[in-house]
């Protein structure tokens, strides 16, 4: 196998071996304990089995970026810790806008992409006329559903302007607040959104706002990370990554914004007036530790987008409400960037994929 990953190659990888269904378990938590309602059956781990033997069935490969690169100078962004953050709405969204994090969300849209089959959603939608993407970042999902859907007008929406200048006719974007009162001339048959995680203060008025949006018998659907990271045994505990993720968490908790949400997806959906609510389960590994060329690959991209996320998806959350300072965020993330490339901790990301329909 070649020493990079190949867009066109990638993208073609079967993701069988990375779904597995819903109950309960109790799995070990990157928050510590496993009290915290588990959503996984026993048969979630059934793919992930540790490779003692150290194959390297995807050698040296680096992860490569599709960067869509905007001048961000003709934004007035806010600075801060070395980061800037959108300015609409300022302090509502805790990660960067810079080149790097845009280049992060690329690079986990390939991840993304991966999992799922190379498939945009998962919710059986056919031939949409009106498609939505919430929290868009980049815009690349977007812009990738335009192309391959020509006859599909598409929105995203986002709180940073960092979208690219040049894009399909049949795509554009909108500055704006998914939690403010949504005020579309359209209904949708589709409503994306994709690692919204750390992004909402109240959840039920999203979710609300986009059953309201749609048209009847359309889909919802959210692709999301359920954190903490949890692992296959006790590699986990009395970690770095472990107190990052336990003092991140927290912090997040105090600015109004539980990172907690993902789990839920299903229950508020149904509360939101959805039916048919389903719930795919997939696992990335923390660094490839797990066995076979699949988790390997997964492992690979989860790994590197982490590397990068690290620093933006901690300085203003622990800066703002975890009582530190950038130094000491610096010296946390240090010590965290070696447990996330240390094969002796076997932990992985839960992923959940939820959608509901609308009833006609």
């Amino acid at each position: 196998m070649a020493d990079q990953i190949n867009n066109s190659t990638a993208l073609k990888e079967p993701v069988t071996d990375g779904l597995v269904g819903s109950s309960s378990g109790g799995l070990s938590t990157a928050s510590g304990g496993s009290n915290q309602s588990e959503t996984m059956e026993e048969s979630a781990l059934q793919h992930l089995n540790i490779d003692y033997e150290n194959d390297s069935a995807v050698g040296g490969m680096t992860p490569q970026t599709s960067t869509m690169s905007v001048d961000s100078s003709i934004y007035q962004f806010v600075e801060e810790n070395g980061r800037t953050y959108h300015r609409y709405k300022e302090g509502t969204y805790f990660l960067p806008n810079d080149e790097a994090e845009m280049e992060r969300l690329d690079l986990q849209h390939q991840l993304w992409m991966l999992t799922l089959h190379d498939e945009m959603h998962l919710s059986p939608v056919n031939n949409p006329r009106h498609v939505l993407d919430i929290g868009t970042g980049t815009g690349i999902w977007a812009i990738e559903f335009a192309n391959r859907f020509p006859s599909t007008n598409v929105v995203g929406t986002d709180l940073s302007p960092i979208q690219p200048e040049f894009i399909p006719s049949n795509c554009h974007f909108e500055v704006d607040d998914i939690e403010d009162e949504w005020n579309f001339s359209q209904k949708f048959d589709l409503i994306h959104g994709r690692a919204m995680v750390t992004c909402f203060k109240n959840p039920s008025t999203v979710f609300k706002s986009a059953f309201d949006s749609l048209e009847p018998g359309g889909y919802f659907e959210l692709q999301d990370m359920a954190i903490p990271m949890r692992a296959i045994d006790d590699t986990l505990e009395g970690t770095a990554m472990e107190l990052w993720a336990d003092t991140t968490m927290s912090a997040a908790e105090k600015l109004g914004r539980s990172w907690k949400n993902v789990e839920k997806y299903s229950r508020l959906m149904e509360e939101a007036g959805f039916v048919d609510v389903t719930e795919r389960h997939f696992q990335w590994p923390m660094n490839p530790w797990a066995k076979g060329r699949h988790m390997k690959i997964l492992a690979t991209y989860w790994m590197e987008d982490m590397l990068r996320a690290l620093e933006g998806l901690s300085m203003a959350v622990l800066t703002r409400a975890g009582g530190m300072t950038k130094e000491e965020v610096e010296t946390l993330t240090a010590k965290v960037r070696k447990d996330i490339v240390n094969r002796d901790i076997h932990a992985y990301q839960p992923v959940l994929v939820v959608y509901g329909r609308k009833p006609e």
